[in-house]
C-alpha cells in the first residue's frame, strides 16, 4: 500500500515557480502562481519576502533535476570530447520535445537584465557551473586554450537552446558539426 506524501505550500509555490516561469517567463503574476500552487497571496509572503525570492529559490532547488540530464555521469566511461559532446547530443534531444522553451536559466537572465537580480544572480551562478564543465573537460581533453572554448560552447549552447526555444531553428544535423569544429580547433581529444 503506497501513500500519496503531499507536497508543502512551500514545495507547491516553488514547483507553481519553475512551471509557469519556465512556460510564462518571469512575468507571470503573483495570482497565477498562488492559484497554481493552491496556495493563498498571504501564505505566498509568509514563505517568501518577494516573488523575486520566490523565483530565485525555485531555480536554485530545480537545478540539479534540470542540469542533470544534460550532463553525462562521472561513472561513465567517455572521452573529455565524447563527455562535451553528450551535452549537446542531450539539448538537440530535449529541443525537440513540444514544450521545449530553451535554457530556463538563460531566460530568466535575458528577460530580467538586471543583474542585481536574485533570481539572475542564480541563473548566472548555474550558468558559471556548465562553464566551468565544459572547461575542466576541455583542460582534460588537453585543449589549447580550456578557457576560451569552455565560453564558445557555452555561447553555442545558448544560441541553440534560445534558437530551439523560440522554435526559430531545429538543431538536428546543426549543432553537432559546429561544436566538432570547435573541440578539432582546439586540440580536445
Amino acid at each position: 500500500m503506497t501513500t500519496d506524501v503531499k507536497q508543502s505550500s512551500r514545495e507547491r509555490l516553488l514547483e507553481a515557480a519553475a512551471t509557469l516561469t519556465y512556460l510564462q517567463g518571469v512575468g507571470v503574476g503573483v495570482e497565477a502562481l498562488c492559484k497554481a500552487a493552491g496556495v493563498s497571496k498571504r501564505s505566498m509572503y509568509q514563505l517568501f519576502e518577494s516573488k523575486d525570492e520566490l523565483l530565485a529559490a525555485s531555480l536554485q532547488e530545480r537545478a540539479p533535476a534540470a542540469m542533470a540530464p544534460l550532463l553525462p555521469g562521472a561513472d561513465q566511461e567517455r572521452s573529455p570530447g565524447e563527455r562535451i559532446r553528450y551535452v549537446f547530443e542531450q539539448v538537440e534531444t530535449q529541443a525537440a520535445l513540444p514544450d521545449y522553451r530553451g535554457c530556463p536559466y538563460l531566460a530568466v537572465q535575458v528577460e530580467l537584465k538586471d543583474l542585481d537580480h536574485p533570481a539572475s544572480r542564480v541563473a548566472s551562478r548555474i550558468k558559471q557551473e556548465l562553464t566551468e564543465f565544459f572547461r575542466a573537460e576541455a583542460e582534460r581533453g588537453g585543449a589549447v586554450d580550456p578557457e576560451l572554448l569552455a565560453r564558445q560552447l557555452v555561447l553555442v549552447f545558448d544560441g541553440a537552446s534560445a534558437r530551439a526555444g523560440i522554435r526559430a531553428d531545429s538543431l538536428v544535423g546543426l549543432v553537432g558539426p559546429m561544436v566538432d569544429t570547435l573541440l578539432d580547433a582546439a586540440g580536445v581529444r
